[in-house]
């Protein structure tokens, strides 16, 4: 589901969603409920914050599992992304 696709069923404006996805904005506890339960995620996965020191097989695993998840445009996305933040 793209950004304006979420943001219209969760009832704002695809500027809002982008701004509050950069932290520029801070959501409601209402707003974040309603993008969980679009997601289908529990609130509680917008207030996990990553270990900086995380162990780099738990890196691997999870990045797998977000991939094994997409579909091949997604992917590709995923790596015009990747390709473009990791070459120097």
């Amino acid at each position: 589901m793209g950004q304006a696709e979420l943001a219209e069923k969760v009832g704002i404006g695809a500027k809002h969603l982008g701004r509050v996805e950069r932290g520029e904005k801070l959501p409601s506890f209402e707003l974040i409920i309603a993008l969980a339960n679009e997601m289908g995620e529990s609130p509680s996965v917008f207030f996990e914050f990553e270990n900086a020191r995380a162990d780099q097989k738990i890196m691997r695993v999870r990045l797998r599992q977000l991939l094994d998840k997409r579909d091949i445009a997604q992917l590709r996305r995923v790596y015009r992304v990747l390709r473009a933040t990791l070459t120097p």
